[in-house]
């Protein structure tokens, strides 16, 4: 079942999150993952609970994939980059 991970992103450092935009992708790519939207236009109908800045979304091929991407230790060296230059919420939402 495929899983998808959701991405929101305040930028502190936008040139500095070059680089982990950079490095991201090709990691995430080689796990299966597929990028679906990244930073494109919102349309906010609804902010309740919550008020997404700049969302990205990803699929996986299933929940265990994207933990075990996250979790790598190669991930783990790359997002460094992205916590130093940005705030985050992320999200693995189990597909249907």
């Amino acid at each position: 079942m495929p899983a998808y991970l959701i991405v929101d992103t305040q930028l502190d450092d936008p040139d500095a999150y070059e680089e982990y935009k950079a490095k991201a992708r090709p990691h995430i790519e080689r796990w299966g993952g597929e990028y679906l939207a990244r930073g494109g236009e919102l349309t906010l109908r609804e902010t309740d609970l919550w008020s997404p800045t700049r969302m990205v979304l990803m699929r996986f091929p299933d929940v265990e994939t994207a933990k075990a991407c996250l979790d790598s230790p190669e991930y783990q060296e790359i997002v460094k980059i992205s916590r130093a230059s940005a705030r985050r919420t992320v999200v693995i939402l189990d597909g249907l």
